[in-house]
């Protein structure tokens, strides 16, 4: 009996080295300064011309920023692509969120993003602080994920951008009332933008975003998880 036993032990220990071990999250990492890379599975940027910045990040595409003293900073979290394909190609585009929002001044929370001929830096904002961007004329709007978007168009002149310093065009969503958490079917805004003669390229990136424009801050994002058509969930 006890060599049964000796043997069922031995057999339990072997089944259960056989067992992979799963992969615990990244450790959160907190910058100060400019910085952009990957953590988590996710890539990620802090930006910032002058003042104090924090952002810690955590696991998969969570993370929290504090900003104070900035003339113009942007924390974000989300994923890049190789600028070979355009978001049809790629595939419906969502963005799943969940964030403890609180600004004090000019900020916004957003999916955000850019594309690469033509090169567009674009915004779908659910959330803003003392003043709702952009401060343009009115060209459109989409309902969608339960509310409505306003829809707008700007220009950038000699401004910075993923090529460098450039003239490029901005294009705007921006929610009427505000939230912080819920989805954002990003591809629903860029066809209503193209169906207003609004032209995009290859996609660069498509981000969860928290920027801050002379002012200062807190956010924290609770959940953040990226679609992106047969890819899946990020």
């Amino acid at each position: 009996m006890k060599r049964k036993l000796s043997m069922l032990f031995v057999i339990m220990l072997a089944l259960a080295a056989c067992v992979p071990v799963a992969q615990g999250a990244e450790a959160k990492k907190t910058i100060t300064g400019n910085e952009l890379g990957t953590h988590d599975g996710f890539d990620y940027e802090l930006w910032k011309d002058s003042g104090t910045t924090s952002m810690t990040l955590k696991e998969g595409g969570t993370f929290s920023c504090t900003w104070s003293d900035i003339n113009n900073a942007l924390f974000r979290k989300g994923i890049k692509f190789d600028e070979t394909k355009t978001y049809q190609e790629l595939g419906d585009i969502s963005v799943t969120y969940d964030c403890d929002y609180r600004p004090e001044g000019n900020s916004y929370l957003c999916v955000y993003g850019w594309t690469s001929d033509p090169l567009v830096e674009y915004y779908v904002v659910d959330s803003w602080g003392n003043w709702r961007p952009p401060g343009a004329a009115l060209k459109g709007s989409i309902t969608v994920d339960g509310g409505t978007y306003d829809i707008y168009e700007t220009t950038r002149t000699n401004q910075p951008s993923i090529k460098g310093t450039a003239t490029f065009q901005q294009y705007w969503s921006v929610r009427t009332s505000k939230r912080a958490s819920g989805t954002i079917s990003v591809s629903e805004h860029m066809k209503a933008w193209e169906s207003l003669g609004m032209e995009l390229g290859k996609m660069y990136e498509a981000a969860l975003l928290v920027e801050g424009y002379q002012s200062k801050g807190f956010a924290d994002i609770l959940s953040n998880t990226v679609t992106v058509g047969e890819e899946g969930v990020r």
